[in-house]
């Protein structure tokens, strides 16, 4: 039997590719979006041109409007909450935007899904910045890039919330709230920390979604600028296996519900942000790649690499994409597509 699947930032990038499996397999879907993020109505397109017009509803609104957020959700049966304000940058130029999007955006959701009778499942996508700069955990530094000293399996769910910019604090409030509507009105909700997510459908920009900026600006001809010194090492998840994630937690959600998990490529999907990654992109174009550097922007950690073992033990669930693979279908997708940049 179908669910009725409501997905806020649906048309966004990671929201696109999750709909179009749920569309693919034959549930219902709702997607909530303003449409303000680059890329939303070329996904929207493709899901239409794929799916068909009437294959999913649309619902042009904002999670700040908490009387349309509720009404629009009331027959879901699954909550995937992806909307949100997605850059550290934004963040700092404008805090209160940031909070009222993701904090308060995060509070009106969560309010729906308590007034609705359908008793839905829920899914919060959060961030790896809950964790703030780490600045306990000791990195070294070697020839293309940095490390944790003593984590060899990257960040656990129990490394302490330090939360670091605007964003940090206003994804981590979100973070917080949902795990705690679970423990006082048993909506059967879930965090997912997320790590840097990549694959195809992602408009990325130089503030946000690194991986298809590079990319993106590699194949364009556009000028690129490398902020701090190019060795800080990130986890990166394909979106394919993250939406294997979010379908093994709705699976499990009885055994799961009010729990936390990281989600990111772990210590085997690790690259640093242009020393390791600038000659892949150079490989697969054939030709150098000319940057600039700056400095280092507020909040941006050295490293980060989730641990996943939790995820893992649970959910039983791993990646399947390794970085070169998927960057590769990534740089592929953007080549195949020039028109859409």
């Amino acid at each position: 039997m179908s669910r009725n699947y409501f997905i806020t930032g649906g048309a966004g990038f990671i929201g696109s590719n999750y709909v179009s499996r749920l569309l693919e397999r034959g549930e219902n879907v709702t997607i909530y979006d303003n449409l303000s993020r680059v890329g939303a109505s070329r996904n929207l397109t493709w899901l239409t041109e794929t799916y068909g017009e009437k294959a999913f509803k649309l619902v042009v609104g904002d999670v700040r409007d908490a009387a349309h957020l509720t009404v629009s959700a009331r027959e879901a049966d699954v909550i995937v909450h992806l909307a949100g304000q997605v850059a550290v940058t934004a963040s700092v130029v404008n805090p209160r935007e940031d909070f009222e999007i993701n904090a308060l955006g995060t509070f009106n959701m969560l309010e729906a899904a308590r007034l609705n009778d359908r008793n839905p499942i829920f899914l919060y996508s959060s961030a790896n910045k809950v964790y703030g700069g780490m600045h306990d955990v000791k990195v070294v530094e070697s020839g293309t890039r940095w490390a944790y000293k003593d984590l060899p399996f990257g960040a656990p769910e129990t490394q302490p919330l330090d939360f670091h910019s605007p964003y940090g604090c206003s994804k981590g409030t979100g973070d917080q709230y949902v795990r705690d509507y679970s423990r006082m009105y048993g909506l059967r909700s879930v965090v997912l920390r997320q790590s840097c997510i990549y694959g195809p459908r992602q408009f990325g920009v130089e503030d946000q979604g690194w991986v298809a900026w590079f990319v993106i600006a590699a194949v364009m001809g556009r000028p690129m600028t490398i902020y701090g010194d190019g060795k800080q090492i990130r986890d990166l998840l394909h979106v394919y296996d993250l939406s294997d994630a979010y379908d093994l937690t709705i699976e499990n959600i009885e055994t799961v519900k009010g729990d936390v998990f990281n989600l990111g490529g772990g210590p085997e999907n690790t690259m640093s942000v242009w020393t390791e990654f600038g000659p892949r992109l150079e490989k697969l174009l054939g030709k150098p790649v000319s940057v600039t550097y700056g400095e280092w922007r507020p909040g941006d950690q050295k490293v980060f690499v989730s641990d996943i073992r939790k995820a893992g033990k649970i959910l039983g669930w791993k990646p399947k994409y390794a970085v070169d693979k998927g960057v590769k279908q990534l740089f592929d997708w953007v080549s195949a597509y020039k028109n859409l940049f």
